[in-house]
């Protein structure tokens, strides 16, 4: 499923720097991510993940997603 998503991300380029951005609809960084909504609108506010408006539709940058991942704790398991 990641695949097809990324396969359809739009891109859009960033006035700033010219670095590309892989855009995809809410909903669709949702799927990608493995998140809900709620969790979605909690981590754009809490700027973990970028999302950004065009048109009336909110579109979530995966690449922000993937930095949002890497930096998710690792599990320690406990030595027997």
């Amino acid at each position: 499923m990641a695949e097809f998503i990324e396969a359809h991300a739009g891109t859009m380029v960033d006035n700033g720097n010219n670095k590309r951005r892989r855009l995809v609809e809410f909903k669709d960084g949702c799927r990608y991510g493995k998140f809900g909504k709620t969790k979605a609108y909690e981590l754009i506010a809490d700027e973990r993940i970028r999302a950004y408006k065009m048109g009336g539709k909110t579109m979530i940058d995966l690449d922000s997603v993937d930095e949002y991942h890497a930096s998710l704790p690792r599990v320690e398991t406990r030595a027997s």
